[in-house]
């Protein structure tokens, strides 16, 4: 067989395919089913839930090719990533998968048979491992494989047991190992020598087949399973011959690319430069196209640290300007048919790249002055703390090696230890945060509600009230079969019209009623992948299982909670439209009061902008043309051009919503908007009645926020600003259409006023030339003008200090500022002919200690300061005339 990368998966996936597994596509990267993970770091992740039961699938054989990440919280490769054969932050796990069907003898044949017979690895070169008590699986290599004792290893450690927790599904491990030959050092696991790379381990077989239930307590499992996962690039590399993943013709691809753009060999330093940004090249886009975007927290946070991880290897390369978005082809082209995710995200990939690469290079900048600052007091053999170089990493990300590589220069070293301990720290803190959000215990009952009863049958496209039986009643948390009046209750119905939370679209409200039974839904909500759940509080009677109801939706409601849905669409595409294919919507809230969503754009969305946005969105209303839906295969939707949200889970049937036609460029007399949804919307756009833009903001970085209104809501927006335009009109006594050139008068007129009453307040605070001359004192030759001053702007005292001091021709002019707040502002002036003798600075100093103040600054003609106690106004007067007479 070909030995390249997507030719090895593709016959990984065909032979289990052959031998009875269902091909499931690749789970995303954010797990969907377990709250305690940051990101999916293994193929059994997306079943997990089966496993444990909770949850059943049409089948119990599975393959997959899962795509995974390893570069936060437990498992995080990151810092060896590029140094190393084998540490990847992203990578792909092939794996398959029996849930109670086949065990360990049908696992270790079907191993055996594709590693020997399909991927044709001399059986010589071939050694495994199983668990120390498990002579079945001992017995059964022998048997199957034909291996020799001393090639089939007892490994005493938990290396090789497998356990999801402290409790649950539990069982022993088999790991397969590859000899990279006697060149390589190193010995078979369990040897001294086990730490070398010769013997290569790449494939794990996890036996599950015991329930851990309590710490010393196991019992079997009624229906054991297996669960496996070989590491892609591990057995392409010994496929293709090379002890090293770098060298598999996938990262020669990558790194190709990278050595064509930046004209660096991929040879010494620029070795691992190189292989830095392969690697995190494909995580970050494949992060992205999954929903992620970089930010200061979260998982947003790790794909921060990915990307700039790798975009200051690309500056250790020389590039001067972004470079990772220009190699996005290149990845595109080797991964894009396995993962079409891809393909479809490539725009916004794209500009995340480049938006990013270019905030880091300010970043550098900065850093590099941070560490200046934080260094200048230092010399040759001293050693900057650890805080400070973490700080400079964590916050600022200024990479650990470019602070040493900048001190070396001067003969500072940085204290590890204490980066290092500061960064156990954040990342026992992180471990923290991701210890979970608790909803794992509280679902279980939905799991369990959504097997024995299977999905609710939601009637919702087509009408808002149905019959029903009710199915199920929860309260606190556990089934029961009744409620009493005043419960506040869940309940599950075999069928409605209720809309469940998803999407961003809000569940819908109403009542659920029989004779003698009144249940308030005050929420809807979608659990367990198809089990709608509606909130209620039970008004009047005993709801029953079994009992027959009526269920109304709240129809008011949900025409407007469906003008608000169909109005984000028609506002997504003429975001796009206007603003460039890079912008994908990455979150919103469709309440019936207002829609607001969130899209990936790197500045603000100008005001004109908005203004064409608008108008395209009501251009598409005002034709009144039907919306159309249409259930279709996922790939054919996207085939057509139905736009996929970026991150959203959907099945192998979708609900693709078409609007409009389009009115301008290249999709003129076509379709205007298509996009793969599952929420409800108008008949027809002239149901949204009328779309108003009411703001635009940014919600994190790359990330803009856009709200607006639709139909009454709109309306009413717009009559109220007409209802207060109309009002400053009568107030103004001009017609409405005269209203901006009026107040742009009184603005102006207003500016002039002040502008009179400033100078009018200082010359009355100044008491005129003549006054002003009247109250100058002669201080031992020197003529010596000071005044407390009220009702004069601090801003304004620097002005009538120069004035007097033109008065006076020679002399010291001290105007002390008395505010409303007690405060007071001082400004010193000295004629040039003084300076010689007097400082203005240091007179200043005087006022403003006596002020209560502290310092003071300026020149030796003009200096400015302040203090809190205003009531010593003149007493700092005075303290100067003292300083000059003394």
């Amino acid at each position: 067989m070909s030995s390249s990368v997507n030719d090895i998966r593709t016959a990984f996936l065909d032979y289990f395919g052959r031998n009875g597994h269902e091909i499931v596509e690749s789970g995303p990267l954010v797990p969907r089913n377990d709250p305690t993970l940051m990101f999916t770091n293994a193929g059994m992740v997306q079943f997990k839930n089966v496993f444990t039961g909770l949850e059943h699938r049409p089948y119990n054989r599975a393959t997959t090719s899962q795509k995974c990440v390893r570069a936060g919280g437990k498992h995080n490769d990151l810092d060896n990533v590029g140094y190393t054969a084998r540490h990847h932050t992203f990578f792909e796990m092939l794996g398959n998968f029996s849930f109670g069907d086949y065990f360990k003898d049908l696992a270790i044949e079907l191993a055996w048979n594709l590693i020997t017979k399909e991927f044709g690895l001399d059986k010589d070169r071939l050694l495994v491992t199983v668990y120390h008590t498990d002579d079945q699986a001992f017995d059964l290599w022998k048997k199957i494989a034909g291996l020799p004792e001393e090639r089939i290893i007892r490994i005493p450690t938990s290396d090789n047991f497998w356990a999801m927790g402290d409790t649950g599904p539990c069982g022993p491990c088999s790991e397969i190992f590859y000899d990279h030959g006697e060149h390589i050092w190193g010995g078979p696991p369990g040897s001294a020598e086990e730490d070398g790379d010769r013997f290569i381990e790449i494939w794990n077989l996890v036996f599950m087949q015991y329930e851990q239930l309590t710490a010393e307590e196991r019992v079997n499992l009624p229906k054991p399973s297996i669960d496996t996962g070989m590491g892609l690039e591990r057995i392409a590399a010994v496929l293709q011959g090379e002890h090293d993943n770098y060298d598999i013709d996938l990262f020669k691809t990558l790194i190709g690319a990278s050595v064509e753009l930046t004209g660096v060999p991929a040879e010494g330093k620029a070795r691992a430069s190189h292989r830095v940004i392969a690697d995190h090249l494909r995580s970050s886009a494949f992060l992205i196209a999954d929903g992620v975007l970089p930010s200061n927290e979260g998982r947003g946070y790790v794909l921060r640290r990915i990307m700039r991880r790798a975009m200051r290897h690309a500056q250790l390369l020389g590039a001067s300007e972004p470079l990772m978005w220009r190699l996005l082809p290149a990845l595109v082209a080797e991964m894009g048919r396995a993962y079409p995710e891809l393909i479809r995200a490539e725009a916004l990939i794209s500009e995340t790249l480049k938006l990013e690469e270019t905030r880091f290079g300010r970043t550098l900048e900065r850093g590099l002055s941070l560490l200046t600052d934080a260094s200048s007091d230092m010399n040759e053999g001293d050693v900057l703390d650890g805080e400070t170089a973490f700080k400079l990493y964590d916050t600022y990300g200024f990479p650990l090696d470019l602070t040493q590589d900048a001190l070396r220069q001067r003969g500072i070293s940085v204290d590890d230890d204490g980066f290092k301990a500061a960064m156990e720290r954040q990342k026992a803190e992180a471990r923290k945060n991701w210890a979970g959000s608790g909803e794992a215990a509280t679902e279980t009952v939905w799991f369990e509600l959504k097997d024995k009863l299977g999905a609710t049958d939601f009637l919702g496209y087509d009408t808002e009230r149905a019959e029903g039986v009710i199915t199920a009643i929860v309260r606190d948390g556990k089934e029961t079969d009744e409620a009493k009046a005043g419960d506040d209750i869940q309940v599950i119905v075999n069928q409605t019209p209720f809309y469940g939370e998803s999407g961003g679209q809000m569940g819908d409200t109403g009542v659920i009623s029989a004779d003698g039974l009144r249940l308030v839904v005050t929420d809807t909500q979608k659990k367990a992948d198809g089990l709608f759940v509606h909130h209620a509080s039970v008004e009047e009677g005993v709801p029953r299982k079994g009992m027959e109801v009526v269920l109304d939706v709240d129809n008011r409601r949900r025409s407007k909670l469906r003008a608000n849905h169909s109005a984000t669409h028609l506002i997504h595409e003429a975001l796009r439209e206007v603003l460039g294919a890079h912008v994908a919507q990455k979150g919103s809230l469709v309440a019936p009061d207002r829609l607001r969503f969130d899209i990936s754009h790197p500045k603000p969305v100008e005001p004109d902008e908005l203004e064409v946005v608008e108008g395209m969105a009501n251009e598409i209303v005002i034709q009144n043309s039907p919306v159309t839906t249409r259930l279709m295969a996922v790939d054919d939707a996207i085939a057509e051009g139905a736009m996929a949200l970026f991150g959203e889970k959907y099945g192998d049937e979708v609900r693709v919503v078409s609007m409009g036609s389009a009115l301008r460029g290249d999709k003129k007399g076509k379709t205007y908007s298509t996009e793969l949804c599952g929420g409800t919307h108008v008949k027809a756009t002239g149901d949204i009645g009328l779309v108003h833009i009411i703001g635009e903001s940014a919600v994190g970085a790359g990330v803009r926020r856009i709200e607006a209104l639709t139909g009454e809501a709109a309306r009413d927006y717009l009559a109220e600003q007409e209802r207060r335009v109309r009002e400053l009109a009568s107030k103004l006594r001009v017609q409405p259409s005269e209203l901006v050139a009026r107040v742009e008068t009184l603005v102006e007129e207003r500016r002039k006023l002040e502008k009179e009453v400033a100078d009018l307040k200082k010359k009355v605070a100044m008491g005129g030339p003549a006054q002003a001359s009247d109250e100058t004192r002669d201080l031992k030759g020197v003529k010596y003008l000071g005044k407390a001053l009220a009702g004069v702007a601090p801003r304004d005292l620097k002005g009538l200090v120069d004035e007097a001091k033109a008065s006076l021709g020679s002399g010291v002019v001290v105007l002390v500022g008395v505010s409303d707040d007690g405060k007071a502002s001082v400004v010193v002036g000295v004629t040039s002919d003084l300076t010689d003798r007097f400082s203005a600075v240091d007179l200043v100093r005087v006022a403003s200690a006596t002020l209560g103040g502290k310092g003071g600054g300026g020149r030796p003609d003009l200096a400015q300061a302040g203090g809190p106690d205003a009531s010593k106004a003149d007493a700092a007067v005075e303290a100067v005339a003292e300083a000059i007479a003394a």
